[in-house]
């Protein structure tokens, strides 16, 4: 155990007694032996801290922490994140279930790569297999552009393994934003990031998921037209902070791009938006799984601002 070194599994919990003795049992039967798990639970109501505690005081590599006030999701992993000793980093939500050498496989993979990521597979809330996997609906990316990132993500957070050193850059998160898109964006920018094929955790899917992955829930409800407007000023809230965190030679292109955004923002239309897009689609639009019909589709519907909105 003394040549391994220490990694930390950040594990965030909040209400999750049906599903947590399943990961946490999946997270003790890691073949990676030199491991510490910090659980933070964020206020839980129901018995998720009783059964924490019935782990904690049979495994000394658990250390439990219960938030004063509830955070939120991404304090509450930030948090989580900064109370982690290890050398390396990974997140864990608290209803999926882990492949027993994920941690070991990662570790011995990551390499030079600040950031390393897996496949995962769907299950439903009883934990039977669905037949897809996250690389399904996208394409993975590994390299050192962090462009793919700006308007979608392929990494969860359950499937990342960080290096500390990534620390350095990656706090405060940005509100309002995903987490894990935020550490895939940071890491790519700073360094390179990469992937593994295998699935190495079944993601289980149910109505109390934090993100709506397979847009289960967006399928079911309606959009309204305020939320669709409200989503536009959140595209240039997220351009405009990864612009303000670009080091590379990425910065007059995402700059540009925050630029038009916010004219699209402040009228109908905005055909330089799209354009700008599409120009540049084989990095903005790597991670989108479709054809080249889809992507023009996908930057047709970026051009229209809140005044269209509110009409259609």
């Amino acid at each position: 155990m003394a040549d391994l070194p220490l990694i930390s599994i950040a594990l965030c919990t909040f209400n999750g007694e049906e599903f947590i003795k399943e990961q946490m049992n999946s997270l003790m039967s890691q073949s990676y032996s030199n491991l510490e798990i910090i659980v933070v639970d964020d206020c839980s109501t129901d018995n998720t801290a009783f059964i924490l505690n019935q782990y904690v005081l049979d495994n000394s590599k658990i250390k439990l922490y219960r938030n004063d006030r509830n955070l939120g999701y991404n304090k509450n992993f930030e948090k989580a994140i900064k109370l982690c000793n290890g050398g390396f980093i990974a997140m864990s939500d608290q209803d999926d279930i882990w492949d027993k050498d994920k941690i070991k496989i990662q570790f011995e993979a990551i390499g030079d790569s600040e950031l390393i990521y897996h496949d995962s597979e769907f299950i439903d809330s009883l934990g039977n297999p669905i037949n897809f996997k996250m690389s399904d609906k996208f394409n993975f990316y590994k390299g050192n552009s962090p462009l793919p990132f700006l308007y979608m993500n392929c990494v969860s957070g359950h499937s990342v393994l960080i290096k500390k050193s990534l620390l350095e850059t990656i706090f405060p998160f940005p509100d309002g934003f995903h987490y894990d898109q935020w550490l895939a964006y940071i890491a790519a920018d700073r360094g390179k990031i990469d992937f593994i094929e295998k699935c190495l955790v079944q993601y289980r899917q149910h109505e109390k998921n934090t993100t709506d992955i397979l847009a289960v829930r967006s399928k079911l409800q309606k959009t309204s037209k305020e939320v669709k407007i409200e989503k536009l000023k959140q595209e240039s809230l997220w351009l405009k902070v990864c612009a303000e965190h670009s080091t590379g030679g990425n910065f007059d292109l995402i700059m540009r791009l925050y630029q038009l955004c916010l004219k699209r923002n402040s009228s109908f239309v905005n055909l330089s938006y799209g354009w700008k897009i599409w120009k540049n689609e084989d990095r903005l639009l790597f991670l989108l799984k479709k054809n080249k019909i889809s992507k023009f589709f996908f930057t047709l519907r970026k051009i229209w601002g809140p005044g269209t909105k509110r009409i259609i």
